[in-house]
């Protein structure tokens, strides 16, 4: 068994989703290929695929398999093409995800400005609220917002944001201003969520985040549609420090309670760990994390 033209059939099979379109993506016969595979198979000891008359899915043995492999060719295309000296010219496809609302604003005029700079590499920006699973869904990069728990993943740092309280100056000459966290309860307050419906804030405390129960008026799953109704004058909002910037900024909302704010939370690159990290990510990476460096740094400066 040649060990190579195995790994490329096993890792056409899983990204093409069966032995026939792998087969068409090779340019190789339909025999050839299951034959492949199933050496490759007996070889590791371990079933690959579940297979049936209508889909190929890998195991979970396969998926982990699967992941390696990856790296692996990656890693050798990526030497050869060094050495032939096509490393020269960044090219080919690129998936980046982000959160929705800091992709908007932020990632994609980064990115369109990259796509004019690298006219060869083609991009696709996959913007979600919530957590990608890279290897799964064939994604390049992601754009975490979180604290990042220990991983296998390499991590590019980018800055901060800031959960933070704000209201229009309408609602606070009507209402006043809150002093402490506990008075909310006596405020109209806006919730957003895209997940679970929002009674309560989180702060800092002594020392300590807590939460202190909120009277919501409105409950709204867009950010936008929270930040509108807060610029009105209907209540207090809490949101995060990039999505209040433009109205923080022309003075349309105030912030208040910022005593009492959270600590910043990291903003951050993460990738695959390679040895050879492919061409058209790396320049990407360092042509996106300055420029977001940069846009965060202003937004905390607001």
């Amino acid at each position: 068994m040649d060990r190579f033209e195995a790994l490329t059939a096993f890792v056409a099979v899983a990204n093409a989703g069966g032995f026939s379109a792998a087969g068409r993506e090779l340019g190789i016969p339909l025999p050839t290929i299951s034959r492949r595979v199933i050496e490759l198979e007996e070889t590791l000891g371990a079933r690959l695929f579940h297979r049936t008359t209508r889909r190929v899915e890998l195991t979970e043995q396969g998926k982990t398999f699967f992941a390696a492999c990856q790296r692996v060719l990656e890693d050798l295309k990526d030497a050869e093409e060094a050495l032939g000296g096509e490393y020269r010219t960044p090219k080919g496809e690129l998936s980046i995800t982000a959160p929705v609302g800091f992709g908007r604003l932020h990632v994609q005029p980064v990115a369109l400005e990259f796509l004019a700079n690298y006219p060869e590499i083609n991009l696709r920006l996959l913007l979600v609220d919530r957590v990608v699973n890279l290897l799964e869904e064939h994604i390049d990069a992601a754009l975490r917002i979180a604290d990042l728990p220990d991983s296998s993943l390499v991590a590019r740092a980018l800055g901060h944001i800031q959960m933070l309280v704000c209201a229009s100056p309408k609602y606070l000459r009507r209402r006043g201003k809150p002093t402490h966290p506990r008075e909310l309860i006596e405020h109209d307050c806006i919730a957003w969520s895209t997940l679970l419906p929002v009674n309560s804030w989180w702060f800092r405390e002594d020392d300590a985040d807590v939460t202190f129960p909120i009277r919501v008026r409105l409950s709204t799953t867009i950010s936008e549609s929270a930040l509108a109704a807060a610029e009105s004058g209907l209540g207090l909002l809490q949101t995060t420090s990039y999505q209040a910037a433009s109205a923080l900024h022309d003075k349309r909302l105030v912030r208040v309670l910022s005593e009492y704010d959270c600590a910043a939370t990291p903003v951050t690159f993460v990738y695959p760990s390679s040895r050879l990290v492919p061409l058209k990510l790396r320049a990407f990476l360092d042509f996106a994390t300055p420029r977001l460096s940069r846009r965060l740094r202003r937004i905390g400066q607001d």
